[in-house]
């Protein structure tokens, strides 16, 4: 369309009035000064406000049609509308166009996510001439905090924790000025009346360069920061935090420091710039950094700056530059950010808070005095498939709702036990939080609660029903059955390619691979390779991997050695496993538990079959962390290679024995290749073999295992080749992370909540 730039250009109609409903998010973006903006354009009189539901406006004149074509495509650019519907209104006398206090009524707008600082905001900040230079918390219409210091809806500043902030003249001016870049930008403050910052910002970097650890308030909670390039800091932050081998994230200046130390494509370049600002993973260059960063895998985690308080580190690391061209070119400054949280716990976000759990960690604690009203990690992605994939869905893109394929009534789903998050579903919007966590301590369930009750509150939603997992002991589904709501158990697995279809908008039957660690199975059985049929809420299990023991159970996740000797159990090897495994402790009793049949429940879990690749190829027979040896296995990984002798497919039951048995005494670089390349192909005949059966040619790809780039590339791309539709999550990760909204998509089938 070619936009309208002057009332010349348009045809104009006797002068009409009408009432314009716009629902979306279209609140806190700028959209009420861009509708006064178009109005003066084409001679519209009337008014524009917020209310519960969105934007209403009501505008007289005789370009009406100019005004609604151009409100369509020029929107704001942090706009998303959803729907516009128009009544005709009876004339009437308006001198003017006015912007009205909000009204109110049923809550059924959004507000969106956190933006990071613009780039006009960036020029001001560094303008020696404009009254904001320099200052930590500038911000306009177009950027700057929203989800995370918001209370409630409307949103308003009287809304979110920047009410205690009395507005200057010149804040107030600006404010109430539809001209303005700043007109009702919520956050809006200056050095005069707005947030201050604890510790000047020359202290920090000084103390950074001494080697100290810093605890750095942010947006949606407080970061644990130190220099990236001083092993001995590294290392320390390690210890204390209790990190184990995990890899930290850095923060760099711009792209150009970021290919310094890590490959990016232009994919990851724009994924890194995309307005979440998210961490993103990409392979890095050898000996860049020390190995502390990011033991045993080849990929880093970067991110850029994203809010004020960021660019300011990197400015006067740079030396305080008097233009703008540093911020375009390569720094030296590189810093590990990583969420200030004791090992296993929730994000701190509040300054007491910190002080308290965060005094045998950090050196020095910043802190401001905006709060934080909800917490929200940042968002972890990786390209997959040459396209954005979640690893963790959390600042940035949260509360974005993902739109179903129709209505379905008021749900609450409380997800998982691991990487949990929370849904609530709100007419054709599934809503899922940030990234919670697991619910492994008290701390952790606390935040769960928040959450529920937070998400519940700003949605103004009342649920007809919780959905949960299958179950019985997940601190979530206590707290569900808890809630005197009705319920609904759905199975774990279930949830996982019900989310993928529910993302999708598939409404009808589906095959789903669900490959992960774990997920209980009608009968308390393990399951993690499963290959269902589903349609909504009915499904059915066509398929699965064929179990293997695990010696000692769920402790296995940590000790894939475990795996790999009940793999040479499985082939009747047995009596190589002491021997095999004689450095570690126990080897000749778990050889004794497997013989006997003793504490060795089976499971058909995919991640325990990685475990087992691992185990005998000799990678990382002891984990540091969930994933830690499946990671450094996928590390390893040029080029995939199959032996199609690798498998055995019977009655639905894919049995990868015979390629356990290849993997046994060969080099770890090519066991690691001859791995994922079999079973990428295994995987894909054994779904195609179903396929066929059932008719179905969707297939809803979902588990955590398809966080590994090779197998998730390889297996989407031969599936494709076969004639099929493969489905991968985009707007959700594939792990439990989207375990909520696949359950929130099944109960929405319940036949008790129809209607």
């Amino acid at each position: 369309m070619t936009l309208v730039d002057s009332k010349a250009a348009v045809h104009s109609d006797p002068c009409r009035r009408w009432q314009i409903r716009v629902r979306g998010a279209v609140q806190g973006v700028g959209f009420r000064p861009f509708v006064y903006r178009l109005a003066q354009r084409f001679d519209v009189t009337g008014w524009v406000r917020n209310d519960g539901e969105g934007v209403m406006i009501d505008a007289q004149g005789r370009y009406l049609r100019a005004f609604l074509d151009a409100l369509r495509a020029e929107c704001p650019q942090l706009a998303r509308i959803d729907d516009i519907h128009c009544n005709d209104l009876a004339p009437t006398e308006q001198a003017s166009f006015l912007v009205v206090p909000s009204g109110q009524g049923k809550i059924s707008t959004v507000i969106n996510a956190d933006h990071p600082v613009c780039d006009d905001c960036v020029r001001e900040l560094f303008d020696a001439n404009n009254r904001r230079f320099l200052y930590p918390f500038i911000n306009c219409t177009n950027c700057g905090p929203r989800y995370t210091l918001t209370k409630k809806l409307p949103y308003d500043r009287v809304n979110t924790s920047m009410a205690q902030f009395s507005m200057c003249r010149h804040c107030a001016r600006e404010y109430q000025d539809p001209a303005d870049r700043r007109f009702h930008a919520e956050p809006i403050a200056c050095p005069s009346c707005g947030p201050t910052l604890g510790t000047d910002i020359a202290e920090i970097v000084s103390r950074i360069g001494a080697g100290e650890i810093v605890a750095l308030k942010g947006l949606g909670g407080f970061h644990l920061v130190c220099d990236a390039r001083n092993e001995s800091a590294v290392n320390r932050l390690r210890h204390l935090k209790q990190r184990d081998n995990k890899p930290f994230a850095v923060m760099l200046a711009n792209a150009a420091s970021a290919r310094r130390l890590v490959a990016l494509d232009g994919g990851a370049v724009a994924l890194l710039q995309h307005p979440a600002r998210p961490i993103v993973l990409a392979r890095r260059h050898a000996a860049r950094l020390p190995a502390a960063v990011a033991p045993d895998v080849p990929w880093l985690g970067i991110m850029l700056p994203y809010t004020p308080i960021h660019y300011l580190l990197f400015y006067d690391a740079a030396g305080c530059p008097r233009d703008t061209r540093w911020l375009l070119e390569a720094q030296d400054l590189v810093l590990v950010m990583t969420s200030a949280n004791p090992a296993g716990e929730p994000l701190v976000i509040d300054n007491a808070e910190a002080h308290q759990r965060l005094a045998g960690i950090a050196d020095h604690i910043v802190t401001h005095d905006r709060d934080i009203v909800i917490r929200a990690d940042d968002s972890v992605l990786r390209i997959i498939d040459g396209a954005p994939a979640f690893v963790r869905r959390a600042r940035g893109f949260v509360p974005e709702p993902i739109k179903l394929a129709r209505p379905v009534p008021p749900i609450l789903a409380v997800g998982a036990y691991l990487k949990n998050t929370i849904c609530v579903t709100r007419g054709r919007e599934a809503f899922v939080s940030q990234h919670i966590g697991d619910l492994d301590n008290v701390r952790a369930i606390h935040f769960f609660e928040e959450s529920v009750r937070h998400l519940l509150d700003i949605l103004a939603v009342e649920p007809c029903a919780v959905a949960h997992d299958l179950h019985p002991d997940f601190p979530s589904t206590r707290f569900a059955l808890d809630l005197g709501i009705s319920t609904v158990a759905v199975q774990h697995h279930h949830a996982h390619v019900a989310a993928v279809a529910a993302e999708h908008g598939v409404d009808e039957p589906c095959l789903g691979v669900a490959l992960d660690g774990f997920g209980l199975g009608p009968g308390a059985k393990n399951w993690g390779g499963e290959l269902l049929w589903v349609n909504g809420g009915q499904w059915r299990r066509v398929g699965h991997l064929k179990p293997l023991p695990q010696p000692g159970g769920d402790v296995v996740a940590r000790q894939p050695w475990r795996m790999g000797a009940a793999a040479l159990h499985a082939l009747g090897r047995g009596g190589e496993i002491a021997s095999r495994y004689h450095s570690q402790a126990g080897a000749a009793v778990i050889a004794q538990m497997l013989e006997n049949n003793v504490n060795t429940p089976l499971s058909s879990s995919c991640g325990r079959l990685f475990d087992a690749a691992c185990g005998l190829l000799g990678v990382v027979p002891e984990a540091g962390f969930e994933g830690h040896a499946p990671m450094v296995l996928e590390g390893l990984v040029s080029q995939p290679t199959a032996n199609r002798d690798g498998w055995r497919l019977a009655n639905g039951v894919l049995d990868l024995l015979p390629l356990l048995e290849q993997l046994i005494d060969q080099d770890a670089q090519y066991g690691a290749e001859l791995f994922h390349g079999t079973l990428i192909d295994a995987l894909t005949s054994w779904i195609q073999s179903i396929a066929m059966e059932s008719g179905c040619q969707v297939i809803a790809l979902s588990g955590g295992c398809l966080l590994n780039q090779v197998l998730a590339d390889g297996l989407l791309k031969s599936l494709q080749r076969s004639g099929l539709n493969p489905l991968l999550p985009r707007r959700l990760p594939p792990n439990d992370g989207a375990i909520s909204l696949g359950q929130a998509w099944v109960a929405a089938h319940d036949p008790g909540l129809a209607g």
